[in-house]
């Protein structure tokens, strides 16, 4: 290229880096700003959350005032965004419900899931936290054939944020919490699939899990969740019923033993006394 076009070249490129470079700052800045908001939104999400859990342990109503002084704050014009995206945290992780009862003073409680839809010793044996993250397990091993892979199992967990070797601010290291703390509890069986090289590995309903709930019962937790009936997942729901039929046999058998077995000492009480006073 002869010098002088080069000459006109470069001095076209430096015209329109002028041109452009007064836009850019402002542009970054703009992206800059709207990025830092974003952050502190999340932020506020999450001490939402811990806001929420403590109001819950405390048995206290929850003000709408009370939060936009204490967690809102500047970020008022967000606040049913922060709320929405908390309640949605709660209900997926916690199987805790936020309901409105005073919507004139906008007054909410929250309703714990597990108190209607899971046996009541599951609540009483392990933290409401981790019992509405067991549920979720429990139901996805349940929809899968009763034996769910960990990666199907992390699938379900990284929807609900939270993720293999990031620290969560409620249940610390999730990988420890599912695959050592609940395993070690006897709620879930963690086991390396058969001939997998690499080494695979599956989640099963552990002996705590068949113990202390029921198909039925994690079915209506997930159905919930999902704003839906049990009767929705056809093949779920008749599985659901032939185990709470086995469960009522076993119990009915159960329960003709214990008879049978009261009547026959009772039986022998009655021969020994016989025999005593004859004597």
């Amino acid at each position: 290229m002869p010098r002088g076009q080069k000459s006109k070249l470069r001095a076209r490129e430096r015209r329109h880096q002028a041109q452009v470079e007064p836009q850019n700052p402002g542009l970054q800045r703009a992206t800059n700003t709207e990025s830092i908001q974003r952050g502190h939104i999340d932020e506020k999400v999450v001490i939402m959350v811990y806001y929420l859990l403590y109001k819950y342990n405390l048995k206290e109503p929850i003000r709408k005032a009370e939060m936009l002084r204490e967690v809102i704050q500047i970020y008022r014009s967000h606040y049913l965004e922060i709320l929405q995206r908390a309640a949605e945290h709660m209900e997926m992780i916690f199987g805790l419900d936020l309901k409105e009862v005073d919507p004139y003073r906008h007054i909410y409680i929250l309703v714990n899931k597990m108190e209607v839809s899971c046996d009541a010793r599951l609540i009483n044996r392990i933290e409401i936290p981790k019992t509405g993250l067991l549920m979720a397990i429990l139901g996805v091993i349940f929809m899968q054939g009763n034996c769910a892979s960990e990666e199907r199992v992390w699938q379900t967990l990284n929807v609900m944020g939270l993720f293999n070797g990031r620290k969560h601010f409620i249940f610390g290291e999730p990988k420890k919490l599912i695959t050592k703390d609940l395993v070690q509890q006897k709620y879930l069986e963690y086991r390396q699939v058969a001939n997998s090289d690499p080494p695979c590995y599956e989640f099963l309903w552990g002996l705590r899990a068949h113990a202390e709930t029921t198909k039925m019962k994690v079915l209506e937790f997930m159905a919930k969740i999902h704003n839906m009936v049990p009767t929705a997942f056809p093949s779920l729901y008749e599985e659901a019923l032939r185990d709470e039929e086995e469960r009522a046999q076993a119990r009915a058998s159960a329960k003709a033993r214990t008879a049978a077995l009261a009547k026959a000492r009772s039986s022998a009480i009655a021969s020994s006394s016989s025999h005593s006073k004859r004597v």
